[in-house]
């Protein structure tokens, strides 16, 4: 992760913004909060005590760097070179837990005592949890009643870590609704709380915050890529797109690299024409989402559109204002994936490489095709997470 300011399009500016997209868009009681963590976060990042703290702790608990794997039966499939950033190896089981340490250390020197997160496919919850037993802080967990169902392990490793686990059961009693009451437990307890955001959403400074602490992901890729091939950037980094804090992480650093195109896959749910979606670009417009201006999923008079996918972690209706701002910009490009798509690619790494990836990684991995990469190209896959956790989905579709 680097600390020194940078400044390109495609970094965020002054106000908080990328592009067009991105602000604090806030209720007045959460002002203070917002805004002790925006005065407060560059300079506790930059000290060189929390970056020895960071740094150790990704090393010895975390088990940083995470492999970069060359898939050599899947490249051979796909007549190209496939590398695996397997984040799915961190502590936990996902690249969540790079964010939760930056942000509890945050917290701690900000002098918070309780924290309170979101989760969808529990992932973020599990690695809060984990750092809040780590460090002795009380830890609240909103998720919504759905996902609370088909993400029970977690939800039993949240409370086994010691974390109070609060179902979310208005609306769709998914992520979206999580995120609302996890804001609204943060507006009741401002003076010793702090809210651990799990992706590069919200306000400013949260999508910065998050985007730097998961950048440790581009930085070991680069290092990686250069022993393994002689060259630091691929020509194509994959990563799916939730929230996306996983993909602002792979992304970072290759950011003003033209030469490197960065591949985000969406949910597409069961089809873009279907009504059951979560593929955000192609079907949101701007709006204001959690804090800060995105594109999202809405009706004509600006009511959320409620999400769907296979995968809990991708079932948002908006994306972080990076990513609105690189979709717009052209300087990403958004694949929507269908569930089916994604089950096909799962079922297809796990039987080539011995490697069952998390359905959100699957969206990822189901861009390999519509690339038709040449074979001297070099693709890497940011595999955000395992698959543990989605045995109960695969399990029902597995083929005959």
């Amino acid at each position: 992760m680097e600390t020194t300011e940078v400044k390109s399009p495609y970094q965020v500016d002054e106000r908080g913004y990328y592009g067009t997209f991105g602000g604090a868009y806030i209720p007045e009681m959460l002002y203070p909060n917002v805004e002790e963590l925006r005065r407060n976060y560059l300079s506790i990042i930059a000290d060189p005590s929390f970056q020895r703290e960071f740094r150790d702790l990704l090393t010895d608990y975390v088990g940083r760097p995470t492999p970069l794997f060359y898939a050599s039966r899947l490249s051979e499939v796909y007549n190209t070179k496939i590398y695996l950033k397997r984040e799915d190896l961190c502590h936990t089981g996902a690249h969540k837990v790079n964010n939760t340490i930056g942000q509890i250390l945050v917290a701690k020197r900000l002098g918070k005592k309780r924290i309170v997160a979101e989760t969808g496919a529990g992932q973020h919850g599990v690695a809060t949890a984990t750092v809040c037993a780590l460090m002795g802080l009380e830890c609240i967990v909103y998720m919504g009643s759905i996902d609370m169902e088909r993400q029970k392990p977690n939800v039993d490793r949240m409370r086994m870590l010691g974390a109070s686990v609060v179902p979310a059961t208005s609306g769709s009693q998914t992520l979206k609704d999580a995120t609302n009451e996890a804001m609204r437990h943060w507006i009741n307890n401002p003076v010793d709380t702090h809210y651990v955001i799990g992706s590069v959403v919200g306000p400013h400074p949260y999508p910065d915050m998050v985007a730097r602490f998961q950048s440790v992901i581009s930085e070991e890729v680069r290092k990686q890529l250069l022993e393994k091939t002689g060259q630091s950037n691929p020509d194509y980094v994959i990563a799916c797109v939730g929230g996306g804090s996983n993909a602002a992480g792979a992304f970072y650093h290759y950011l003003d690299e033209p030469s490197v195109q960065l591949i985000a896959a969406e949910a597409a749910g069961q089809g873009l024409t279907t009504g059951h979606s979560a593929a955000t670009t192609a079907l949101g417009k701007p709006g204001i989402l959690h804090g800060s201006s995105t594109i999202l999923m809405q009706t004509e008079d600006g009511q959320v559109v409620e999400p769907y996918s296979i995968s809990a972690g991708l079932d948002y209706p908006g994306i972080g204002p990076l990513h609105a701002h690189l979709f717009a910009s052209g300087r990403g490009k958004f694949y929507s994936i269908t569930d089916n798509e994604a089950l096909e690619a799962a079922f297809e790494l796990s039987r080539l490489e011995g490697i069952i990836p998390a359905l959100e990684s699957s969206h990822a991995l189901a861009c390999i095709p519509k690339l038709k990469a040449r074979p001297d190209e070099v693709t890497v896959i940011c595999l955000s997470g395992r698959g543990d956790k989605d045995l109960a989905a695969y399990t029902v579709h597995l083929p005959k």
